[in-house]
């Protein structure tokens, strides 16, 4: 059964997990777009009592031209790695990495959009006062079952580029405006897409703005409720910051194009938008 005591915000602070010990998961799950390992990070030095989830491995399914760089998983494949890593289905699970939260909000979004209780830790593992742990926390196997994902907040490709929802990029401002791209083949973003790069939620130590702040960057891009709104990225992970963002304001939920750039760009029919096509 899953946790009904929670009615966690999408963020919390350590000053909330030292005040509840013993009563969620600890999640580190960092990676890195130039193929860093997020493991070896881990296996360094990562906050006490935390466990690895691997974004490939259980939090992804196989990239493809038709369904990008970061996919979905089957549901039994999360499923499995939350039982692995000794999640159970009634556990609070609270996240981090080392780059404000933008990677965590994958995992979390794919727990609170199944129905689980889960948040990021705001500020990462710099927020953590003491020393970091080496050793890795040995936790009984979860009993984490396998639920499909809900269509409600999902978008596809068609409906990002309908022209009838509006659509947020959370890509950093070059990239939307097609200047270079080192990633993806196509420079440019989806026709009519306004930007509001994920990682200007967040402050120079990787916190949260204040709330009337991050209000601001989304209704300077027209956007004041979540609800008719769609949001991608390159791959469909820093994506979900944007929408946890939007439901920390109180905006509503918003839903995700996972495909993000690196499916639509790849396609070479679609139309694509660039800075230097707006009219000044």
């Amino acid at each position: 059964m899953r946790n009904s005591v929670w009615n966690l915000q999408p963020f919390v602070g350590w000053s909330w997990c030292a005040g509840n010990p013993g009563k969620f998961v600890l999640v580190d799950t960092r990676w890195y777009l130039d193929g860093s390992s997020g493991k070896d990070a881990y296996d360094a030095g990562h906050l006490p009592d935390a466990v690895f989830v691997d974004l490939d491995r259980w939090l992804s399914g196989p990239a493809s031209k038709d369904a990008g760089r970061n996919p979905l998983p089957d549901p039994e494949v999360f499923a499995r790695g939350m039982r692995e890593a000794g999640i159970n289905d009634s556990d609070t699970v609270i996240a981090y990495d080392d780059a404000g939260g933008v990677i965590a909000a994958r995992i979390v979004w794919m727990l609170r959009s199944t129905g689980h209780s889960a948040a990021i830790l705001d500020g990462g593992i710099a927020s953590y006062p003491g020393e970091l742990a080496t050793d890795t926390p040995q936790r009984p196997e979860g009993d984490f079952p396998a639920r499909v994902w809900p269509r409600n907040l999902l978008a596809d490709v068609s409906e990002a580029s309908s022209g009838k929802h509006a659509v947020v990029d959370a890509r950093n401002r070059d990239r939307f405006d097609g200047h270079q791209d080192p990633i993806d083949p196509r420079p440019g973003h989806i026709p009519g897409a306004v930007n509001v790069p994920c990682r200007g939620n967040l402050d120079s130590s990787g916190r949260l703005l204040p709330e009337v702040q991050l209000r601001g960057n989304f209704e300077r891009a027209g956007i004041v409720s979540a609800e008719d709104t769609i949001s991608y990225c390159g791959s469909g992970v820093t994506a979900c910051h944007n929408l946890l963002v939007l439901e920390h304001l109180g905006a509503g939920r918003g839903r995700l194009f996972v495909g993000g750039w690196s499916q639509y760009g790849h396609a070479t029919d679609r139309p694509v938008e660039t800075a230097s096509m707006r009219t000044p």
